[in-house]
């Protein structure tokens, strides 16, 4: 398996622990930044993703993004998991946020991984979901729309989502196996 190298835009030039210049250093196979001071090594964490799947008369609910990366591109409903949040109260907490109801978790779908976002690369872990209520656009979203697999927009944003979302299609669009 080749390995996929990406530019770390959190790569520190100081220590977070003691503000000493930090060194490059070859540990665990790969060079890092290592503080001379303290031995604080720095490890890159891909950040983690949770969107929601939400489903009705076999059609996806995609957001069309207000803001950047991807503005008015499609996307799955979605957030960054917080640090110390599980992605499941992620889901939870975006689909309050992004569209405006709450929803239940049914289930997982699937895990993807995605290095296309300028702002980290992450894996994103989706929820099937079940909601009540008539979806609205929130919290960084302009416009919610259901498709059928055969309608889906040509711009979806993202890798990982680019993959779920084929993944839902391939499995017949609202149809759970």
């Amino acid at each position: 398996m080749t390995r996929r190298r990406v530019v770390d835009p959190g790569r520190p030039d100081y220590c977070g622990k003691c503000a000493a210049r930090m060194q490059e250093q070859e540990r665990g196979g790969t060079v890092r930044p290592v503080c001379p001071r303290c031995g604080w090594v720095y490890y890159a964490r891909n950040a983690t993703g949770a969107a929601l799947l939400l489903e009705r008369d076999g059609r996806i609910l995609l957001a069309r993004r207000a803001h950047q990366p991807y503005k008015d591109w499609w996307a799955i409903p979605a957030g960054f998991v917080e640090y110390g949040d599980s992605a499941e109260e992620t889901v939870l907490r975006e689909a309050e946020e992004e569209i405006g109801i709450p929803v239940r978790i049914v289930g997982l779908f699937g895990v993807w991984f995605g290095a296309d976002d300028p702002r980290d690369v992450a894996h994103l872990v989706v929820y099937r979901v079940e909601g009540e209520g008539e979806p609205r656009p929130g919290d960084d979203v302009a416009e919610v729309r259901f498709f059928g697999r055969d309608e889906l927009p040509e711009r979806i944003a993202f890798e990982a989502q680019r993959q779920a979302i084929r993944e839902w299609a391939r499995r017949g669009g609202g149809v759970v196996d």
